[in-house]
């Protein structure tokens, strides 16, 4: 039987590589060092304009949906950085350098836009509610490094396995994997990517993109449980009516 989950307003999908190098995982710590720069000042204006978010509620009720837009955007690109990287060494692809949504790329993330949030919830939630989730968070990517103050001024888990936590070990023994077979094995695949979905559901959590509380439930695999996926499926190929969907990714060993 299957279990009706009810959608989390955080949607997280990815889809595994068809193909994967055994050793471009060895050099990616340099050619993300790009990315790491951008991303440093992106999460310090994710940390302003959450402060600026948490007036605006206090007193509409509202997320300002420019901000909301934004911080998205920067959940968005650190997700994408983190799959390429050591948050789960998921595609050879190099991360795109924007906020928005890009359709053809294997990992994409999306919050569902909140039409009113709580004013009550905002004074506590992202410090004393989180704190059971940030415990929790900071042993799957990072030995605490993720609790307190990353959860809401830095993307958490760039470090990946340099950064400790299960996700790390994880991922070394994928890279492990990769190095010898060319292949991610798919039950390693798909428990690393749970992992990432819940600590991103906690961040955006943080910043107060939505007062739904993260569950504390382990969402494997690269399609996030849900009604509404992250990016729209493509059409099918024109003059194929019914064929596969252009960029359908292969199955993972």
């Amino acid at each position: 039987m299957t279990e009706n989950r009810t959608p989390f307003p955080v949607r997280v999908d990815a889809a595994p590589e068809p193909s994967a190098s055994r050793g471009l995982w060895l050099v990616k710590w340099l050619l993300l060092i790009p990315h790491f720069v951008v991303l440093f000042f992106l999460w310090i204006a994710f940390l302003a304009v959450s402060m600026v978010t948490f007036f605006a509620i206090l007193i509409t009720a509202r997320y300002p949906r420019p901000l909301f837009d934004f911080n998205v955007g920067v959940l968005r690109w650190s997700w994408r950085v983190n799959y390429y990287g050591y948050g789960a060494l998921g595609t050879d692809r190099y991360p795109p350098f924007t906020l928005a949504e890009v359709p053809d790329y294997p990992a994409h993330l999306d919050v569902a836009y909140p039409e009113r949030l709580s004013r009550g919830l905002v004074l506590v939630k992202w410090w004393l509610l989180a704190i059971p989730q940030y415990i929790v968070v900071s042993i799957l990517v990072g030995g605490g490094l993720y609790a307190g103050s990353r959860a809401t001024t830095d993307n958490g888990w760039n470090g990946g396995w340099a950064a400790g936590g299960l996700v790390g070990l994880l991922v070394l023994i994928a890279a492990i994997a990769l190095l010898f077979t060319a292949r991610y094995p798919k039950p390693l695949y798909d428990l690393v990517v749970g992992l990432d979905r819940w600590a991103l559901r906690v961040a955006a959590y943080a910043g107060l993109m939505t007062d739904r509380y993260p569950p504390f439930r382990l969402d494997q695999g690269g399609t996030d449980p849900g009604s509404t996926p992250a990016i729209p499926t493509p059409p099918p190929p024109t003059g194929v009516p019914g064929g596969p969907a252009p960029n359908a990714p292969a199955p993972v060993a």
